[in-house]
């Protein structure tokens, strides 16, 4: 028989956001939770790093999906407004295809489509009203059915869709990829590379991910914002209410093993040679850590490893503190190369840094204030192969460095790089940082129609132990991971209030209905 909640004892290993979602839910429910984490900070992926006296998001820099840490904050009787200081972007994203053709992508539609009238004239303003209503219907079909649900199947997504969500997904076509919807929308090359982008949020390939992936042109126009003290405060602030409910956080703390006793999970084993008695555990960490046997065999039973070829984009990376000039950068800001199909073909086909790389640059200080910056703080990001198709050279980290750096430059953005004021980060420096990824930031990749499916859910194949975090269902990215940590205490508690372990939990709530999370089943 469970133990009533004021007696279960949980341990949840890693403090990504996922890990403190999951610990802030199960301490509301008046469960003992104790907090492991490896670093000596929380955050997880959402790292930051000092360079030269500035502190600089050197992970995820973007905050979407506001619903959903109003719903985690509201849960615990907080306010999110009372908690982080945000502020709405009006620019989505700045882009560059040379030094002349620049273009906004505004978080007003109607901004925006006089915009890329203006690029590409008035016929591409109106096909991206058009696919702004597309992205919206998808988003809509997809988000209980898919987002809030635990381990959905394609029988169960067939049933929740219902008839209106299924007519809606096959008007995209059953087979096509992203890059192919864009091509039904767009005449403008240009815009299918803006909006192809997204793919890439989900560690993919335009060529290879499904067109369902549009939908996230939704989640950006319902607003992007920037976080006073960058997303690592986000972080930290879950890890302050999580410890005000009473979550015993420790870091510093590195799992060895995760032990079993009468059939199900009973204790876990610190590097340290000390052993935490438990009844549940949550891991929030790459799902092949697990399936490798980094933590035991006890993993190795709960889940498989993700084969190489199945793993997602990593990156290379530049966390620099630095004078600028030329470009008249905003916050986000994207410089594409021309032969955008290449790109990817290198990473997923040759398992090789692209040769012409489309670079990324997110200038923290700006859209912020209109006041002089003396130096700015940027995170610059160009994709990378996970280590898993290939170790990257040195010689050819410094050749992709030269060539990013360049275009830059071409395009008008001149950074004032020293080695003291940047710290590059590789995609072996990645799988360092993050055990069993291979470097792969977002888990597996989502390719195919069928990947919607292939994401391990919350339940894992011991009893006891639950999944968390972006390389598990829903998916990667702050939010969704985030999700997958609601999830998989939801799903916890259900098991305690339940005898029965079949149940699909679903996450109340959503866009149109800022409540309160609560979990349901269905």
């Amino acid at each position: 028989m469970a133990s009533p909640p004021s007696a279960h004892r949980v341990v949840v290993i890693g403090a990504g956001v996922a890990g403190l979602v999951s610990a802030l839910q199960l301490a509301r429910r008046g469960l003992q939770v104790t907090l492991l984490e490896a670093a000596g900070q929380p955050g997880g992926k959402m790292r930051q790093l000092m360079v030269d006296g500035g502190a600089i998001d050197s992970g995820p820099t973007v905050f979407t999906m506001r619903w959903v840490f109003e719903q985690v904050y509201g849960s615990v009787g907080a306010s999110l407004e009372d908690e982080l200081q945000l502020t709405s972007l009006p620019v989505l994203a700045r882009h560059a295809w040379d030094a002349n053709q620049r273009m906004d992508l505004f978080a007003d539609p109607a901004q925006s489509r006089d915009a890329i009238a203006r690029l590409a004239g008035p016929s591409e303003g109106m096909r991206f009203m058009q696919f702004c209503q597309q992205a919206r219907q998808v988003y809509d079909a997809l988000e209980g059915p898919f987002i809030r649900s635990q381990s959905p199947t394609l029988r169960s997504m067939m049933g929740d869709l219902g008839l209106r969500g299924l007519a809606v997904l096959a008007s995209l076509g059953p087979m096509s990829n992203l890059w192919d919807a864009l091509r039904e929308h767009f005449h403008d090359e240009r815009l299918r590379q803006l909006f192809a982008r997204y793919a890439t949020y989900c560690g993919s390939s335009p060529w290879r991910a499904p067109a369902t992936l549009m939908l996230v042109t939704q989640v950006e126009l319902d607003g992007v914002w920037s976080v006073q003290g960058g997303m690592h405060a986000l972080a930290k602030s879950l890890a302050r209410l999580g410890e005000r409910l009473g979550v015993h956080a420790r870091y510093g703390c590195r799992v060895a093993e995760i032990g079993m006793q009468g059939g199900r999970v009973s204790h876990v084993h610190l590097e340290n040679g000390e052993q935490i008695a438990t009844d549940s555990v949550v891991f929030n960490g790459d799902i092949s850590a697990l399936g490798q046997g980094l933590l035991g065999e006890t993993g190795k039973r709960a889940a498989p490893p993700t084969p190489g070829s199945k793993r997602s984009l990593s990156a290379l990376t530049w966390s620099v503190h630095a004078e600028t000039d030329g470009f008249e950068l905003d916050r986000h800001n994207v410089f594409f190369q021309p032969d955008y199909k290449k790109e990817f073909s290198d990473i997923f086909d040759r398992g090789k840094l692209p040769a012409t790389p489309t670079v990324y640059v997110c200038a923290q200080d700006r859209g912020l204030t209109d006041q002089p910056i003396e130096r700015d703080r940027l995170l610059v990001l160009v994709n990378a192969p996970a280590i898993a198709r290939r170790n990257l050279t040195e010689s050819e980290i410094d050749a992709c460095e030269t060539h990013s750096f360049s275009l830059l430059a071409r395009y008008g953005l001149n950074i004032h790089r020293t080695a003291q004021n940047t710290v590059r980060t590789t995609p072996a420096d990645f799988e360092r940082i993050f055990p069993a990824s291979a470097g792969a930031l977002y888990g597996m990749a989502t390719h195919g129609w069928m990947s919607a499916f292939a994401r391990h859910g919350a339940v894992s194949k011991v009893p006891g132990l639950y999944l968390a975090g972006g390389s598990v269902h829903p998916g990667p990215g702050v939010p969704m991971a985030a999700m997958s940590g609601l999830l998989a205490a939801a799903t916890l508690m259900d098991h305690l209030d339940s005898t029965s372990h079949s149940r699909r939990v679903r996450i109340s709530g959503g866009t149109s209905t800022r409540s309160p999370t609560a979990a349901t089943t269905a």
